[in-house]
């Protein structure tokens, strides 16, 4: 199985594989980093996922911060690829069903059980809405998540989506339309940090905000300054769980003023990954219960 990312070695996974693949009975098997550098060549995930689609020793990939580019440069690579992930434009996982190369996106479901793990119960009934910093991949497939969500009445009214790239919110924006919810999505432009801390300040109590940039693991910085405040009793979820997480310690240094519950991307971590491996190795795993909670606790013991 490969990890086709920016830093790959650096993620917690290389200790967990060997753990979780003993615990599934996994066989013989083993986990491989793929290194892109952010605004790599489409060629480069051409010729990668060529190797995977002919190597009959490779089953299979997870793919993160590039699941968009991914999509864009090779998916007539792929035999089916899920509609859900031809709608957003990602993949983020790659398998093998009887010969055929399947791609399909997994962060709509996976953000939806970390959500399920640490969101408050009826956070939304107050008026709280969302701000997903980053409009990429992972932000849109949580804005589908969240409005979904609505449409089973436990969503927010309104979703704020704020990303340096012009074009990255046009497509989301298009998205929206199609999906004909009753949710509002507001669009923000933000070159700038700073920009961002407007947003993130008009908020009302209860919101939640999402780090959903990437800055912090795959480049440094925040997408907020120091200067933003947090909306009262917010929720503040930072996707990444390694690296030199600034937009986590902004929250966390407001979080006794401001009354904030601040989670990291563990949870989420642990979905997404259990999620492309039962992709790839073609086996059932659970989203809860006992044998997700040992995953959870043979994982933890790496961090």
């Amino acid at each position: 199985m490969y990890f086709i990312g920016v830093t790959t070695g650096q993620s917690s996974i290389n200790r967990v594989f060997p753990l979780w693949a003993e615990r599934l009975a996994l066989g013989d098997c083993a986990l491989r980093g793929m290194d892109f550098p952010l605004q790599a060549e489409p060629e480069r995930f051409r010729t990668a996922v060529d190797f995977i689609k002919h190597d009959p020793l490779s089953l299979g990939a997870l793919v993160t911060t590039h699941k968009l580019a991914v999509y864009q440069a090779c998916r007539d690579q792929f035999d089916t690829i899920e509609p859900l992930s031809a709608t957003l434009g990602e993949i983020s996982s790659i398998y093998k069903r009887d010969g055929r190369l399947h791609g399909r996106s997994v962060d709509p479901w996976t953000s939806g059980y970390a959500l399920k793990a640490f969101l408050p119960p009826g956070v939304w009934r107050e008026g709280a809405e969302a701000l997903i910093l980053g409009a990429g991949g992972a932000g849109t497939a949580l804005a589908w998540r969240l409005t979904q969500d609505r449409r089973d009445a436990g969503g927010p009214a309104r979703i704020h989506a704020a990303d340096r790239q012009q074009a990255r919110l046009d497509h989301l924006q298009q998205l929206h339309a199609a999906w004909c919810a009753d949710v509002s999505l507001e669009c923000h432009y933000v070159p700038n940090p700073a920009l961002a801390d407007r947003v993130a300040g008009r908020l009302p109590a209860g919101s939640l905000v999402v780090n959903a940039t990437g800055l912090g693991k795959d480049a440094p910085g925040s997408p907020l300054t120091d200067a933003a405040v947090f909306p009262e009793h917010g929720v503040v979820w930072e996707f990444n769980y390694r690296g030199k997480l600034v937009f986590l310690e902004q929250a966390r240094a407001q979080q006794r003023a401001r009354t904030l519950k601040v989670e990291d991307g563990w949870i989420y971590f642990l979905h997404g990954w259990t999620r492309v491996m039962a992709d790839v190795f073609n086996r059932e795993i659970p989203t809860e219960g006992l044998t997700f909670d040992e995953l959870g606790r043979l994982a933890a013991g790496t961090r």
